[in-house]
């Protein structure tokens, strides 16, 4: 029996927009710090830098799957599509709130100042967890 899909570009989309918060949240993130000559400083302004593109990047994915979506004449509101809806709430929080806060940390860090432990970085490794985890099932669920 061969599994029809009910949005063919959503869920190219979808795997794609995990792809990228999986290769650089979980991969990237972490690994630059061990590249020999990487300082901290050095490696927190690439990161400001990957993780503003990634940002940009996952508003592009954001955006295309809700227009795949709407012009599909089907609701976009759905209990279908509930599970598009919570990794979108949280990249607006991500983007107006949990970026700036860190990439100001970063930019202090950089210029030398010290600075208590912050947890902004796990509730960022929280909210990606949670995209990815919502994404998967949602693009799982596209399979009819």
């Amino acid at each position: 029996m061969i599994a029809e899909v009910k949005y063919p570009i959503v869920l190219i989309l979808v795997f794609l927009w995990i792809g990228f918060v999986c290769a650089i949240s979980f991969l990237e993130a972490w690994l630059k710090f061990r590249a020999p000559g990487i300082t901290v400083s050095l490696g927190l302004g690439i990161g400001r830098l990957v993780f503003n593109a990634l940002n940009k990047i996952e508003w592009v994915f954001a955006i295309a799957v809700f227009a795949a979506i709407f012009f599909s004449n089907d609701p976009v509101v759905s209990i279908e599509n509930s599970l598009y809806f919570l990794p979108l709430i949280l990249l607006c929080i991500q983007t107006f709130w949990l970026l700036p806060a860190l990439d100001a940390i970063a930019e202090l860090h950089i210029q030398g100042k010290s600075l208590p432990r912050s947890t902004l970085h796990y509730y960022y490794i929280g909210m990606e967890l949670t995209k990815v985890v919502c994404l998967f099932i949602f693009g799982i669920k596209l399979f009819n």
